[in-house]
């Protein structure tokens, strides 16, 4: 069969709070095998969160493998098996304090597609109030807004690097009409 690979062998090479790195053998489709190297997470969801004035609640964040704080919509890991709107939910309302009346699906993108299993489940919430946030422990970030506009522009410019949020406010800015002129 066209553009398939099967798997022959698998091993777990480390299994850990977040990911498991797994080496696998695979049969190609022309007989031979090729080593593979995977990543498996659980998933993920993450949400852009638009108030009725069109400003994005938005965080700030370190993120240990850049040694940079980076510019992203509220996200969060998905449990094994959890269904990623409750998690969108969950994790809107922890990070932001926000809760919606309407929560649209966006779509899925997958980060890295060479090595990491990862899907991120996109959200748009409308309709926010907000209350306090309720962050897990170790975990630090802090909260403000920016208009979708200037969001849009922020990713053209770099300022915002973080692929699923750049995914995110694209396809809001489509689901919205919002074209660059």
């Amino acid at each position: 069969m066209r553009l398939t690979e099967k798997t022959v062998s698998s091993e777990v090479i480390y299994s850990g709070k977040i990911i498991e790195v797994r080496k696998d053998s695979a049969e190609l489709e022309n007989g031979f095998t090729a080593l593979r190297e995977l990543v498996v997470h659980s998933g993920g969801v993450c949400i852009v969160p638009l108030d009725g004035n069109g400003g994005v609640t938005m965080v700030k964040q370190f993120r240990y493998p850049f040694k940079e704080v980076l510019l992203e919509i509220p996200a969060g890991k998905l449990e094994p098996g959890e269904d990623h709107r409750v998690a969108g939910l969950r994790e809107l309302k922890e990070e932001t304090g926000a809760s919606c009346r309407n929560f649209e699906y966006l779509g899925v993108t997958y980060p890295s597609v060479a090595y990491l299993n990862e899907k991120i489940y996109m959200y748009l919430a409308t309709g926010l109030t907000f209350d306090k946030q309720n962050l897990d422990e170790g975990e630090f970030l802090d909260v403000f807004t920016v208009k979708l506009e200037d969001a849009l522009k922020m990713v053209e410019n770099g300022e915002i690097k973080d692929g699923k949020t750049m995914t995110a406010l694209l396809l809001t800015a489509r689901r919205l009409g919002i074209n660059k002129k």
